[in-house]
């Protein structure tokens, strides 16, 4: 059983420490998104409509429908103009049990890849998501999009990734467009995998002045296998080996030359005190294999191969986990309290991060003041 220790409001559940070179093996190249299909709301209720809803500089919902996929008729699709980006983002939504009673938003982000619909690689494909939220009072809303980005501000255009204004649209463009045509309480809670795990704690860091009172706009944060680092070792290896090794993006748009300001200013441990009033869920396996790293797991389909790229992808967890302790150091250091689930096993892979869901839910039904059973 894995020991657990408290200091300074940290909470540790047991973990192996492995020193790695940083070599990573990312998930497959995103499919096209399937085109949505423009309608009327399935939910009246909520009086969801593009009229009422719109943001500050002009961002705006665009159009929704039911979805088709994953699930036809459970998830709703959206489109919402982004004026920082200059063209729609493709969501899907998730609502709440009672879709008329004011509820949180919990912004779930995909991977590397951006989550394309029809990719196996999602949260509704690759986890229980559906049947875990229904019933619960939250809305739920996933991007399509924004693939090898770190779904951050670019200073410039990419050639190949194009413009990014991630962070722009994910904290002051879609919560007030989501907030009004979901009839949303104003609490919001955001949480990733892998390249958005370390996005998510930056996002939280950049606009812990946004939310209600000037405080943060979201009170509650799950990051689950990214690495906590952007301007040392091995996050900056891990970084250029998303956008450049798999998106084929130059890191010098993204973030000007290596090891410069913007790195630093969008490294989640060197600017961690900007995470305080949050609520912090953090969790990485040592890279060893561990309860899902076998051909029974739903996710290796009884695959040889899959399997064996599963357990590969080891390396990549030991490195996030090295990433993540030095946060849970940065963060006992500074007397900022957080939830660390560092377990003794765990690679790089979905059925950890639909446990890491699962066990940060307590916490974030309780930031956003929602209950957390059904």
């Amino acid at each position: 059983m894995a020991q657990k220790a408290v200091a300074a409001g940290l909470v540790f559940a047991g973990h192996a420490a492995l020193c790695v070179a940083a070599a990573f093996a990312l998930g497959p190249v995103p499919a096209t998104a399937t085109p949505l299909a423009h309608g009327t709301s399935p939910h009246p209720a909520s009086a969801i409509g593009a009229d009422s809803a719109a943001a500050p500089d002009g961002s705006r919902l665009v159009d929704s429908a039911p979805a088709s996929r994953p699930e036809p008729g459970v998830w709703t699709a959206m489109r919402v103009y982004s004026a920082a980006m200059g063209r729609p983002v493709e969501l899907q939504v998730l609502r709440a049990a009672d879709p008329a009673a004011r509820a949180p938003v919990l912004y779930l982000l995909n991977g590397a890849d951006g989550g394309a619909v029809g990719d196996a690689s999602t949260w509704q494909n690759s986890t229980d998501v559906t049947s875990f939220f229904a019933g619960r009072q939250i809305n739920v809303v996933t991007v399509v999009g924004g693939a090898y980005s770190y779904y951050t501000d670019w200073l410039r255009p990419d050639p190949v990734l194009g413009v990014n204004e991630w962070a722009t649209f994910l904290t002051r463009e879609l919560p007030p467009v989501m907030d009004s045509a979901l009839g949303a309480s104003g609490r919001n809670a955001i949480a990733g995998l892998s390249m958005s795990a370390t996005s998510v704690l930056s996002l939280a860091e950049h606009s812990h002045t946004l939310g209600p009172g000037g405080g943060p706009l979201y009170q509650a944060v799950g990051a689950y296998s990214g690495c906590a680092q952007t301007s040392t070792a091995p996050g900056v290896d891990y970084v250029r080996m998303v956008v450049r090794g798999r998106g084929g993006g130059d890191v010098q748009n993204m973030w000007g030359p290596i090891g410069g300001p913007d790195w630093i200013a969008h490294d989640p441990a060197r600017n961690a005190e900007n995470l305080r009033g949050t609520a912090l869920f953090i969790a990485s396996g040592s890279g060893l294999p561990g309860p899902h790293d076998s051909l029974a797991d739903p996710d290796v389909h009884g695959d040889p191969g899959a399997l064996a790229n599963q357990i590969g992808g080891g390396v990549l967890e030991a490195a996030v986990d090295q990433c993540n302790h030095a946060l849970a150091q940065e963060l006992q250091a500074i007397r900022l309290p957080a939830t660390f689930d560092f377990t003794a096993t765990g690679t790089h892979s979905w059925g950890y991060w639909q446990d890491d869901l699962h066990k940060s839910w307590p916490m974030i039904a309780a930031a956003t003041g929602t209950r957390a059973g059904r």
